[in-house]
């Protein structure tokens, strides 16, 4: 059998873990193991929910054409039918828009015209070129500024020529770094005094005006609000929802099993559960362990006489601190040792009293002497 890992109350094959991990970019490969477990043992839970459930797959598809996969669409079924939150009310929303006044105002726009002048190719000296020209144009509107249009459709190299220069009506985000920059200096009507350098070339900048955004009226955006806010409450109650699912799934120890084909397991095994039975299991174990493990048996029967209790009693003394502290890697150790065995619980119960009994240390003669 394939290695496997117990992650959040899921058993998971490591191959399918390994996998995984390919859409969890992290800083080790460690840590995106880990994500890609959480991940693959979160879907187990919601998919066994939804069977839980009795839900039926009804995939959407998004604006862009994209259909959800069965899987996606019961987690998504799941979360629908388990979650409900409270439309926040017009008061939350009002502290919210006063709180933060400068999220609710329209970008501002900018007027601006530009002369281009492109280097003819990549080398140094057809920079300084263009460089030279640019300011060459910046000399003449210094003496004559209103000739700025028809000297874009003379000189420029951008095909914003064809309108003199202009760039129409910018918002932030429109323009290179550079030339939103070097506009950011100018003031209404005003000309550079110096080129503005990007990867097209050197830029003759004119300003023609800047509209500061204003504030946007409470009425206006207080959907846009509530949606803001009924949708970071219904993502908080879904992590707790999830959190409560997988706490359910750890309090078992091992409460869902994951094939090698990414199916749940019919009638996975929960070895909490099993282990929790501790009567039936104590019943059995004696005449279990001295067939199975005769020293072991002889061994376990020696600490509990020590203690003063019976091999049963010991043994449910064990198990019990197994459970109330045992996480992921101790489960991921007990369900591998269950694995392939008739008697999973026997088979956990061994592995249990093998990590608690040290065995005796062998002392050997090196020298005899007569």
């Amino acid at each position: 059998m394939s290695a496997v890992m117990v992650i959040d109350g899921v058993a998971l094959p490591e191959r399918l873990v390994a996998e995984e991990a390919q859409n969890h970019p992290a800083a080790t490969p460690e840590a995106a193991r880990m994500a890609a477990a959480h991940a693959l043992a979160i879907k187990a839970l919601l998919l066994d929910r939804a069977d839980q459930l009795g839900l039926t797959p009804r995939p959407e598809i998004d604006e862009d054409g994209r259909e959800e996969t069965s899987e996606e669409a019961l987690v998504r079924a799941v979360l629908e039918a388990e979650i409900e939150v409270e439309r926040p009310g017009e008061a939350e929303c009002r502290r919210v828009y006063d709180s933060s006044p400068e999220r609710f105002r329209t970008p501002p726009l900018t007027q601006a015209s530009h002369i281009l002048f492109a280097p003819k190719d990549q080398t140094e000296a057809a920079w300084t070129a263009a460089r030279s020209s640019a300011e060459a144009a910046i000399t003449k509107l210094a003496a004559d500024p209103h000739s700025f249009s028809e000297m874009a459709k003379a000189l420029s190299d951008c095909p914003s020529k064809g309108v003199g220069g202009s760039l129409g009506q910018l918002s932030p985000g429109d323009l290179a770094v550079e030339v939103e920059a070097g506009l950011g200096q100018l003031q209404d009507g005003e000309t550079a005094s110096e080129p503005v350098r990007s990867r097209f070339g050197w830029h003759v900048l004119r300003l023609e005006r800047r509209i500061e955004g204003r504030r946007l009226p409470f009425e206006h955006v207080l959907p846009r609000i509530a949606l803001h806010l009924e949708s970071r409450a219904w993502t908080a109650a879904a992590a707790r929802y999830v959190s409560g699912l997988a706490a359910e799934a750890r309090d078992c120890g091992v409460a869902l099993s994951v094939t090698e084909d990414g199916r749940l397991a019919a009638g996975a095994l929960s070895l909490g559960d099993l282990l929790r039975d501790q009567s039936a299991v104590a019943a059995r174990l004696e005449v279990w362990l001295d067939e199975a493990e005769p020293a072991l048996a002889a061994q376990a029967r020696q600490t509990a006489a020590a203690a003063g209790v019976s091999l049963a009693e010991f043994v449910q003394n064990e198990i019990a601190g197994f459970i109330q502290s045992a996480d992921d890697q101790g489960w991921t150790r007990l369900i591998s040792a269950a694995q392939g065995s008739d008697d999973p619980a026997l088979a956990c119960v061994r592995a249990i009293l093998k990590s608690k009994l040290v065995a005796p240390t062998k002392t050997f003669t090196l020298i005899r002497r007569h």
